[in-house]
């Protein structure tokens, strides 16, 4: 005889409701350690954010010291020019100082040098042999009216003080010829052509070429001449009024004298 189990429902029921309690019990330790790693992925995360942050912050700052680091020298650079650059400056404002100094002084020392050479070429214009007297003796008194003008610098004066000396150095390298009043020794003014070779000799000679005359640098007189230089007068004339090539002249010429 074979036994027959017969199973009520609310057996059934009893025991799948212990089962499903007792599966959920077990599952509370599963989640709380997904639940713990989740949570420090999260601060894992965090944390890297922080650390990448930091990172980014220290290497912003390494650039800033690098490129502070940077100007830094190229201003370092900078000053030191600037210091050559004040010292030479400083240097030139020291000689611009001292020249100014020495102009002040060369001023002073000047004006009385300038009149002692105004007044040897003065001299030396009347002592010399009397060609050109009205235009030398103009220049000289032209010079002196400058001395006594305040709105002309030294410089410009003596610059045109060594221009009339110049001009009276050409004198003695240059033949010319030109026309004014002679009155002689002591006689009636009249217009006559002069004959200057140098300063070695100055001729005079009518218009008519009927009369000559030489400068004697010993009497300080006029000489008359003979006619025998007439010939040797009309070719000097013709080459100093540049109508003929350069050539001898036979003229009269006063004997040196010695010098004591």
């Amino acid at each position: 005889m074979q036994a027959t189990s017969i199973t009520h429902p609310a057996v059934v029921l009893i025991a799948s409701l212990a089962l499903l309690l007792g599966g959920v019990a077990d599952a509370r330790p599963l989640d709380e350690a997904i639940n713990q790693v989740v949570d420090a992925n999260l601060a894992a995360a965090k944390s890297q954010r922080k650390v990448n942050d930091l990172d980014d912050a220290a290497n912003e700052l390494l650039n800033d010291y690098r490129a502070t680091i940077q100007e830094f020298d190229s201003l370092t650079l900078y000053n030191q020019q600037l210091q050559t650059l004040v010292a030479s400056q400083q240097a030139e404002i020291d000689s611009l100082r001292e020249q100014i100094d020495n102009v002040s002084t060369i001023g002073r020392e000047i004006t009385p040098l300038m009149t002692r050479m105004l007044d040897a070429l003065e001299q030396f214009v009347g002592l010399d042999v009397p060609f050109l007297l009205e235009e030398r003796t103009g220049r000289v008194a032209k010079l002196r009216a400058i001395m006594e003008r305040a709105d002309v610098t030294n410089a410009e004066k003596y610059r045109r003080i060594l221009e009339a000396y110049q001009i009276e150095n050409d004198y003695g390298r240059t033949i010319e010829t030109y026309k004014s009043e002679h009155t002689g020794n002591g006689g009636s003014a009249r217009t006559v052509s002069f004959l200057r070779i140098g300063r070695v000799a100055l001729i005079y000679q009518t218009l008519d070429e009927v009369e000559a005359g030489v400068w004697d640098r010993s009497t300080r007189e006029w000489i008359v001449l003979p006619n025998t230089y007439r010939s040797s007068l009309r070719k000097g004339f013709r080459i100093a009024s540049k109508q003929a090539a350069p050539d001898l002249l036979r003229i009269p010429v006063s004997a040196p004298r010695s010098v004591p």
